[in-house]
């Protein structure tokens, strides 16, 4: 296909169906283009609403006769790998029909922490970091790479775009990195952008992390092909098809407009109920991080998640030894904390959200409190507080906007923000 962007989307109060979808993949992705290929599908985990079977499924209808491979990697950045009962439900699929109609499509889980399972495809020198950076790091950067990306002529990129609090809107080659990347870009980029701080950067479109990212992406010598999915109550209401850069471009326009909303004034406190995806503090974090910006000076916002008996599988010792804290508790104590995986640390700061550490005193703008399966010892040690989750109901929480309460049934992919921000809020991309 040309450079340009193919696009559907959906009339207003209306959504995508699949013949929609069908007539756009028909026309990027033509059967006849696609004999022989060998073909790798990459899509995200299932932290991420979106309709990925309906994707998967058309896609494989149209091509996957054709090609001598049709596979699929998960996206999982450090999340755990996927069981085969969550591939299925990933891709909207049974156990049947995985083992029958989907026999020969091979579906792997990321593996960033095995260096075997990796290949450096190169370095971003300590001169362009800084300058994509905008002068907050001078250092060399290794790009490494799932390997098995290097056994197939064409990678097919499909995932939705949401604003996000490390790359500004997630999507485009975030599905490479840190989807499917080494630890060394993931864990500078996400530093980097706790550095600029969640606010500063979630819902801002170009932002230093997005062009690191970009950066690396584009020292990838396989041909990529992106479907960019907007997703609206977990139906499909846009689809961008180009470039991971240019659909990407063109899906975060829209995503402005789907996953933003607007508040007048700040909420002194705020439920913010944590969907079952989200089975760890660390992904159930997103509801703390799209909520900052309306969350008032010295207010409350409670992540209310009965189902969450973990902060991660994958960091979760880590995490206790740190516990969680401004960016500042970090930088002006860099000497202790610089050999840490950055990648925790700025989760760490993401959660926590904005504050100050001066004279060996943190002192937080405002609080975070779980309502999880977390004890309360678990949770004052990790720095947060702790409330009884069998004690809250949310429907005390409902309809108090006057008040400056504020209930959030779904948390973690709507964005909300001040109709006039503060300072700490604005970002410039």
């Amino acid at each position: 296909m040309s450079a340009a962007v193919i696009s559907k989307t959906a009339q207003p109060g209306s959504t995508l169906g699949a013949r929609d979808v069908q007539a756009v993949v028909e026309q990027v992705c033509p059967a006849r283009d696609y004999r022989g290929k060998r073909v790798l599908l990459i899509v995200p985990d299932g932290t991420r609403t979106a309709p990925i079977g309906l994707l998967f499924k058309t896609l494989h209808a149209e091509i996957g006769s054709v090609t001598r491979a049709f596979d699929v990697l998960i996206a999982l950045g450090t999340h755990p790998p996927m069981s085969e009962q969550a591939i299925c439900e990933r891709l909207e699929i049974s156990s049947d029909d995985r083992s029958a109609q989907y026999a020969n499509v091979n579906v792997f889980n990321h593996q960033w922490d095995n260096a075997d399972a990796l290949k450096e495809i190169g370095v971003i020198a300590e001169e362009e970091i800084s300058e994509l950076s905008h002068g907050l790091f001078s250092m060399p950067i290794q790009v490494k790479i799932n390997r098995r990306l290097f056994e197939y002529d064409q990678v097919i990129i499909v995932g939705p775009v949401f604003p996000h609090e490390v790359v500004g809107f997630s999507g485009g080659n975030k599905y490479l990195f840190p989807g499917v990347s080494g630890p060394e870009v993931l864990n500078f980029f996400h530093w980097l952008g706790a550095v600029i701080t969640n606010p500063m950067i979630i819902g801002h479109k170009w932002t230093p992390v997005r062009r690191v990212v970009d950066r690396a992406a584009g020292m990838v010598p396989i041909s990529k092909l992106c479907f960019c999915l907007i997703v609206d109550h977990g139906e499909l209401a846009g689809l961008f098809v180009g470039s991971p850069e240019a659909a990407w471009s063109e899906a975060s326009e829209l995503s402005r407009q789907y996953h933003i909303t607007y508040k007048d004034k700040p909420f002194r406190a705020i439920l913010s109920c944590a969907p079952h995806m989200y089975d760890e503090l660390w992904v159930a974090g997103k509801c703390m991080y799209k909520l900052e910006p309306v969350l008032a000076d010295g207010g409350e916002l409670i992540i209310y998640a009965p189902h969450l008996k973990e902060i991660s599988v994958t960091h979760g010792k880590l995490i206790e030894e740190i516990g969680y804290h401004c960016r500042d508790y970090f930088l002006k104590q860099w000497d202790r904390f610089k050999d840490y995986p950055w990648g925790v640390l700025a989760h760490s700061t993401h959660v926590h959200g904005i504050g100050t550490y001066e004279n060996g005193v943190e002192k937080a703008r405002a609080r975070v409190t779980l309502a999880t399966q977390l004890s309360p010892d678990l949770c004052r040690k990790i720095n947060f507080g702790y409330r009884n989750p069998d004690e809250i109901r949310p429907e005390d929480f409902a309809n108090r906007e006057d008040e400056g309460v504020l209930l959030v049934p779904k948390a973690g992919e709507m964005l909300f923000r001040l109709s006039d921000s503060p300072d700490w809020a604005k970002g410039t991309g």
